[in-house]
């Protein structure tokens, strides 16, 4: 017997397809073909800001248990299974999967999946790993999947994950608006609290568990626990047939993306980050009610975005004042002709806020009616009772601030499949689970 992992990404485009549901596919053939999984199906979100993403950018890995007679069937399984599903007709569609016999994943190829969610890499890195470590690579075109396939093996999921349990429609619905009751989803989220995560926006009142696009899924539930998932899908009413679902472990919803830099001088474009800084420019609204504001170390300046859809967040940042002091957290978009590099927001986290101060004309001593000035040095006068002054001074007064110093998260609307959701701090977890419910996948 023999322990293989099987990784894969890039079989989709923007007009269709879903890396997940050929994983779905792979499961269905893989179990009747009476191979052990020893995990399940790893859903692996790689960098969000790679400028070739199609959607989520994820990427897939299978790690199973299996006769070594079987290895050279379950490899001409999955290329068939790929080849027939990934949109290979489109330009920038270009799979790729790798296979590795190994009862531990090497830390080199660990490192290289780390490397993957928090920045960019290239082919050659990729191609290094798995020559040194005797695995096998098989691209479709330019074949820039073997990458993520790489990364999706090295992932292991020992650090902090989460679980989605994803259901997907039948040929002759994709394509159509997703029929689902909405209240079966109201419903589902109140009765799965804190175990499910992001299936309604709150300020919106918009279902989350479907998505928009034209790929084959029906909706997805995110969630603590792979019984937790199973539970909430028991409980949503689908208005249309389900073609089949299976639970997925997977990085979503854990920051695996973000980086700390100790200053602004180290942050690089398309990769994500947590800086500090103070904020050196009011923050400023441009065209589509997007805020701007700009952070200072000792070592720069940068640009500090929060769009419209952010919510919440977009909020926060219009309340920051000059000398405020944040942890900015998101993508870095690098500068162009219409703008500097900017820090494209997920989270914020005010450390330090600077007193508000606001001034007043005094009051009238003589009739306690606020006092107008006569201009610069020349005093102040009672419109009531005509009382002059040369000697008051304005009164200052420190106004209530609008925020907090905590730590705020864009709305769950416009969160990215890697941002860790309020409601998840203080549930992390780690280590590989023991068992696998008997109900993780259908068929």
């Amino acid at each position: 017997m023999i322990t293989l992992h099987i990784g894969f990404d890039d079989t989709d485009s923007p007009r269709m397809g879903c890396t997940t549901y050929v994983a779905a596919l792979l499961v269905e053939k893989l179990h009747e073909l009476g191979v052990s999984f020893i995990d399940y199906p790893n859903l692996v979100r790689l960098n969000p800001n790679v400028p070739w993403k199609t959607r989520g950018n994820g990427a897939l890995c299978l790690r199973i248990r299996c006769d070594e007679d079987l290895l050279q069937k379950i490899e001409e399984i999955v290329l068939d299974t790929i080849e027939k599903n990934a949109d290979l007709s489109f330009v920038g569609t270009d799979p790729g999967v790798v296979f590795l016999v190994a009862k531990r994943v090497p830390q080199e190829i660990r490192a290289f999946a780390k490397q993957t969610v928090q920045g960019i890499v290239k082919m050659r890195e990729a191609m290094e790993r798995i020559k040194a470590f005797a695995a096998e690579a098989v691209g479709f075109k330019t074949g820039r999947g073997i990458i993520g396939g790489l990364a999706a093996i090295g992932e292991t999921l020992e650090g902090d994950h989460t679980y989605e349990l994803i259901t997907y429609r039948t040929r002759e619905n994709r394509g159509t608006p997703r029929r689902l009751e909405t209240s079966s989803v109201v419903k589902m989220d109140e009765k799965t609290a804190l175990l499910t995560f992001n299936n309604l926006d709150p300020e919106s009142q918009r279902v989350l568990i479907t998505p928009r696009g034209p790929d084959p899924i029906l909706y997805g539930i995110r969630g603590e626990t792979p019984t937790a998932v199973f539970r909430a899908h028991r409980m949503v009413r689908s208005l249309e047939p389900v073609e089949r679902w299976v639970v997925f472990r997977t990085n979503h919803g854990t920051d695996a993306h973000l980086q700390a830099v100790s200053s602004i001088s180290e942050i690089r474009p398309y990769n994500p980050t947590v800086v500090r800084g103070a904020v050196t420019r009011e923050p400023h609204i441009v065209p589509r009610r997007h805020v701007i504001f700009s952070l200072e170390d000792e070592t720069g300046q940068i640009d500090c975005a929060a769009y419209e859809p952010t919510g919440t967040l977009r909020r926060v940042a219009k309340a920051l004042i000059v000398g405020d002091v944040v942890e900015a957290c998101g993508g870095v978009r690098p500068a162009s002709s219409n703008h500097a590099v900017t820090v494209n927001l997920e989270k914020l986290r005010i450390l330090k806020l600077t007193p508000k101060l606001a001034f007043h004309n005094p009051l009238c001593p003589m009739c306690s009616r606020r006092m107008e000035s006569m201009g610069r040095d020349k005093g102040f006068r009672c419109r009531k009772c005509g009382f002059r002054s040369l000697e008051l001074k304005k009164q200052v007064a420190e106004e209530n601030r609008e925020v907090e110093k905590r730590l705020y998260v864009t709305s769950p609307r416009s969160q990215r499949h890697l941002t860790k959701p309020l409601c998840r701090y203080g549930q992390e977890k780690s280590g590989k689970p023991t068992t696998i419910i008997r109900n993780w996948h259908f068929p």
